[in-house]
C-alpha cells in the first residue's frame, strides 16, 4: 500500500477505480495536503532508489530514554485482536471478536481444496497470498526473538494460534511441489461490492502459480514464512514443524527452479500487490531455511551464490522493509549470524556475512536522527516516512528492525555503534524504536493514536467492510452496503488493534472511511505492530545465539 506499485494496487479498490473515488480522493488530499510544499513520494525500485542518508537533516525531536515499557503491553494485545478479526474460515468457539463469524467456508472448492483459512488482506474480503506470507514471517520472527515479551503480556498463545491459522492455510494452498495457490477471491468483483465476509456472495476464484505460470516471489516468501514458523513450533509440535519445513524446502526449490514474478504471470494483479522482483525473496527464504535447518547450502546460497551479489543490496542502506522488499530484513537476519557466530573473514561466506553486517549498520545509522548518514525521510514531527499510501508500515517495520538489531548487539556484548565515525550507544536504537512507537500510539501533532481502540482518540471510521456494517444485520447485499462506506457516522464495530495507514508527511490525518490512503488497516500492519510492541515490552532481553535449538 505504500510504495509506487502499491499506488497502482489501490487504484482498483472499491468504487475507487472510477470517478467517484478520484473525486473523493482529490477532496481528501486537498484538505490534508494543502500546507505541504514538495511532498516526497518515494519511487519503489528494488535495484537502486534507496536512500543511503548523508543529506542535511532537519531538526527532529530528540530521542529520550524509554522509561517504563508497560505502555507497550496493551497495543500488543490489541494487535492480536485485529489478527483475530481478519481470520477467514470456520472460527473457533472461543472466537474473541463478537462481530465476526464463519466466512469463506467454500474457498477452494472449485479446485478441490479447503482454502477457507488464512486472513483477509485489509478492509476487503480478498486473500492475497504475497502480503499474507509476509504477515506470517514477521509474526514468526517476533515470536522467535521475543517469546518472553509475548508471554509476559499474556499474548503468546494468541500469537501462536494466529500464526498456525496462517500456516495451516499455506499447507492447504501448496497441494504439490510445484504449485501454490496465492489468491482467493476476485478483486474486480469484491471491490464493486461492500459486504460482510460472513454473507458475501461475490465469486471466489482461486489462482495458483506453477511451472508454466511461475511466481518465485510469492513462493519464496511463503517458503520463508513456513521455515520461520517451523522454528516457532519446533519445541512443542515437532511433527507439525517438520511438515512446515518440508513445504518450505519444496517451495524454495520451486521458486528457484522456475523463475518469474507472479504479477508477470498474472498481469491483472499488478494493480493490487505488484511485485517488483523476486531476487530478495529468494535470498530471504534461503536465509530462513538456513536458520531452520542448519544446512550450509542455504547459507552459501544467500552469501556466495549467484543471486547474492545482485540482490543483497550490500553497501547501501535499504530505505524500507515491506511485503514487497525484504532486503532490510535480510541484512538484519544474516547480520545475526555474523554477530553471534563470526566466521573467518578470509572465507567467501565470512566476507559476505561481513557485508551483511556492515550494511545492517548502515541501515540503522540511516534511521538514527542524529547520525551523519541519517535519512531525511521523516514527517515534520519525526515519524519515519517513505510514501503516502500506508505510510505507517515503514515506521513500524523500521522501528522493529532497529530494536531487534540493538538486542542482537547488546546480547553479544556490543555496546556501541559507529556511524561514519560518530559513536552511538546501542540503547539509542531502542530509543528510536520507542519514539516511533510513541508517535504511532498518540504522541504526535494530531494527538491521534493510529491503533484503533487504543487511547482516548483514535480513528472511528476505519475503511473496513466488516467493521462498518452492523453485525446485527443478517445480510447486506452488494450495492446496498455502500451506504455504510459513505456514511460519516463511526463504525458500529470497533476493529481493535487495526493499525491504519497513518499520516501524510506534514503529520496530518483525515478520519474518513473513504480515505483508504490513510484510514485502511492491513493484517501485515498489525503483525508489524505486534512485533514492535513485543520487542519493546521484552525490555532488552538476552537473545539466543542461534534460532535452531532442537531438530
Amino acid at each position: 500500500m505504500a510504495e509506487e506499485d502499491e499506488w497502482s494496487r489501490k487504484a482498483g479498490r472499491e468504487t475507487r477505480g472510477g470517478w467517484i473515488w478520484w473525486l473523493v480522493a482529490i477532496v481528501v488530499a486537498a484538505i490534508a495536503i494543502g500546507s505541504i510544499v514538495g511532498i516526497f513520494v518515494a519511487q519503489h525500485r528494488k535495484a537502486g532508489g534507496r536512500n543511503g542518508g548523508g543529506n542535511a537533516a532537519p531538526s527532529y525531536p530528540a530521542l529520550q530514554p524509554l522509561g517504563s515499557v508497560e505502555r507497550f503491553s496493551k497495543p500488543l494485545e490489541l494487535a492480536m485482536r485485529f489478527l483475530d478479526a481478519q481470520k477467514s474460515g470456520k472460527l473457533p468457539k472461543d472466537n474473541p471478536i463478537p462481530w465476526r463469524g464463519d466466512s469463506a467456508l467454500l474457498d477452494g472448492k472449485d479446485v478441490g481444496l479447503d482454502l477457507s483459512k488464512g486472513m483477509f488482506d485489509a478492509g476487503d474480503n480478498v486473500k492475497f497470498g504475497f502480503p499474507m506470507a509476509f504477515t506470517a514471517t514477521i509474526l514468526a520472527w517476533s515470536i522467535l526473538e521475543y517469546r518472553s515479551g509475548y508471554n509476559a503480556s499474556g499474548q503468546l498463545q494468541s500469537a501462536l494460534e494466529s500464526l498456525q491459522w496462517l500456516t495451516d492455510y499455506f499447507v492447504a494452498a501448496h497441494p504439490s511441489k510445484n504449485e501454490l495457490f496465492f489468491q482467493v477471491g476476485s478483486p474486480s468483483s469484491d471491490h464493486v461490492c461492500w459486504e460482510k465476509p460472513e454473507t458475501m456472495d461475490t465469486p471466489r476464484p482461486c489462482l495458483s502459480v506453477n511451472t508454466s505460470k511461475p511466481g518465485s516471489d510469492v513462493a519464496a516468501e511463503t517458503s520463508a514464512a513456513m521455515a520461520a514458523s517451523s522454528l516457532v513450533f519446533r519445541s512443542d509440535n515437532s511433527s507439525y514443524a517438520d511438515e512446515l519445513l518440508g513445504h518450505a524446502k519444496d517451495l524454495f526449490s520451486f521458486a528457484d527452479g522456475f523463475r518469474g514474478s507472479y504479477t508477470r504471470s498474472f498481469v491483472k494483479d499488478q494493480q493490487f500487490y505488484n511485485s517488483t522482483g523476486y531476487g530478495d525473496e529468494l535470498l530471504w527464504a534461503a536465509a530462513w531455511l538456513y536458520h531452520a535447518t542448519g544446512e550450509e547450502e542455504f547459507l552459501e546460497y544467500a552469501t556466495t551464490g549467484k543471486e547474492a551479489s545482485p540482490n543483497a543490496g550490500w553497501g547501501k542502506a535499504p530505505a524500507w522493509f515491506s511485503w514487497d522488499d525484504k532486503v532490510a530484513g535480510l541484512q538484519v537476519l544474516l547480520a545475526r549470524k555474523h554477530i553471534f557466530q563470526p566466521q573467518e573473514a578470509n572465507t567467501k561466506v565470512g566476507a559476505a556475512l561481513d557485508k551483511y553486517k556492515s550494511t545492517a549498520d548502515e541501515l540503522v545509522c540511516a534511521l538514527l536522527p542524529d547520525s551523519p548518514t541519517t535519512s531525511t525521510n521523516r514527517t515534520r514531527a519525526g515519524m519515519i516516512w517513505v510514501s503516502q499510501w500506508n505510510s505507517i508500515q515503514h515506521a513500524v517495520n523500521s522501528a522493529f528492525l532497529s530494536c531487534l538489531y540493538a538486542d542482537y548487539l547488546s546480547s553479544a556484548g556490543i555496546t556501541t555503534l559507529s556511524c561514519s565515525g560518530k559513536i552511538f550507544e546501542v540503547e539509542h536504537l531502542r530509543e528510536l524504536a520507542g519514539f516511533q512507537a510513541d508517535y504511532i500510539l498518540g504522541k504526535n501533532p494530531m494527538g491521534m493514536s493510529y491503533v484503533v481502540g487504543y487511547g482516548k482518540k483514535y480513528p472511528l471510521r476505519l475503511h473496513h467492510r466488516a467493521a462498518s456494517i452492523p453485525s446485527t444485520l443478517s445480510e447486506v447485499e452488494c450495492k446496498e452496503g455502500f451506504q455504510y462506506l459513505h456514511t460519516s457516522t463511526p463504525n458500529p464495530n470497533i476493529a481493535e488493534g487495526a493499525l491504519v495507514g497513518g499520516p501524510f508527511q506534514n503529520d496530518s490525518f483525515v478520519d474518513d472511511r473513504d480515505n483508504s490512503m490513510q484510514n485502511e488497516a492491513t493484517s501485515y500492519n498489525s503483525a508489524g505492530l505486534a512485533a514492535l510492541m513485543a520487542s519493546l515490552f521484552a525490555a532488552a532481553p538476552k537473545l539466543p545465539s542461534q534460532l535452531l535449538t532442537a531438530q
